[in-house]
């Protein structure tokens, strides 16, 4: 299946495994790209010593097009988009935050960089910095997804913008592609489908829940990482995500997050009296990260958070991710030719003579 998207990267099928932490590691990149489709590598919970390593562990895995997630909000994240253009990666995506000079370098080598929003807005200043595409991402998306759907979000941005399009949110099986080509999209990133495969290092515990969770079972809030998120709903969730995290809490927690991407102490403290709101952000986070890296690495759901989308309701097995993209792809095939049929016959009923 050929679109812009496949052309502009040089993958064969329209089908993107997003950055997701702790989940997009190499081996899970480098079977995306060798199945046809992009991976993109998370880097939210490495440095840039790390994170140059886990690019040439892509590169040791697999001789495929793929990218490197930055999510520039997040301590480091500047400091990792530097690894990523000096390492020359073919595709760098970055989100929640102002990435022009990201694009300005990797277009230097030849490189494309892709920017995920949720409003139009955002899909217009991107486009305006020279984002080669970018990734919409929906409400029902795990994480940061917007407060609009795919459904009404996907089109909108399609007409406000020229760019090819990735749709996240709501995306896991051949009849989620075909939608997302008919609303207007080049491509769809699977997020939670691919965190459930048996090339995914989430933790079986974890997996398992994932196939036995249905679509309303999220949550969506504010409280678990300050910014709007969706999480699988379990006891541990609903307790974290109660209410907001006040500065008090906030402070030493912020310390200890600094401390692990080895920030200094008193750049924390001054914040804390110049920017509190940013203080709390970054105390957040580093809450956060922690919790969901239990629950993707140990599957512990009892200190655990799992960041999902609603289309975990429609993960029902765990295919690898050849076998998922082949399922996808034949779905996909079937799907358009019953679109096809259906849209003749109504042509068919249209034009049929009447009588009198």
């Amino acid at each position: 299946m050929r679109t812009r998207l496949t052309e502009l990267f040089g993958i064969d099928h329209p089908i993107v495994c997003p950055g997701m932490s702790y989940i997009a590691v190499p081996e899970l990149v480098a079977a995306v790209g060798n199945a046809g489709g992009l991976g993109i590598l998370a880097t939210g919970p490495l440095n840039a010593e790390q994170t140059r390593a886990a690019i040439r562990r892509v590169r040791a895995l697999s001789d495929r097009p793929f990218g490197v997630g930055v999510t520039l909000l997040m301590p480091g994240a500047a400091d990792n988009a530097r690894v990523a253009l000096e390492e020359k990666v073919p595709v760098i995506n970055f989100s929640l935050g102002k990435g022009d000079w990201i694009v300005k370098a990797a277009h230097a080598y030849g490189g494309r960089v892709v920017a995920t929003v949720t409003t139009e807005k955002h899909a217009r200043s991107a486009q305006s910095v020279g984002a080669d595409a970018l990734l919409v991402t929906g409400h029902e998306a795990a994480a940061h997804g917007g407060s609009v759907t795919s459904l009404t979000l996907i089109p909108t941005i399609r007409d406000a913008v020229d760019l090819p399009l990735i749709a996240a949110g709501g995306f896991a099986d051949g009849r989620g592609l075909i939608a997302a080509l008919a609303l207007g999209a080049d491509a769809v990133a699977m997020g939670t489908r691919l965190a459930a495969t048996r090339d995914s290092p989430v933790h079986a515990d974890t997996k398992a829940l994932i196939v036995a969770k249905q679509v309303d079972q999220t949550l969506y809030n504010k409280n678990f990482d300050g910014l709007y998120c969706r999480i699988m709903d379990t006891p541990t969730a609903r307790r974290k995500s109660r209410r907001p995290m006040s500065l008090l809490e906030a402070l030493p927690r912020a310390l200890l997050a600094a401390r692990r991407i080895g920030m200094p102490l008193a750049k924390v403290l001054a914040g804390a009296v110049a920017e509190p709101a940013a203080i709390k952000q970054l105390a957040q986070f580093g809450a956060a990260t922690e919790s969901i890296r239990l629950a993707i690495e140990e599957g512990d759901h009892q200190r655990g958070v799992q960041l999902i989308g609603q289309a975990q309701g429609l993960v029902r097995d765990l295919p690898s991710v050849a076998e998922l993209f082949e399922r996808v792809l034949a779905e996909a095939e079937q799907v358009g030719r019953n679109v096809a049929l259906a849209s003749s016959h109504a042509h068919r009923e249209h034009k049929a003579p009447q009588v009198a």
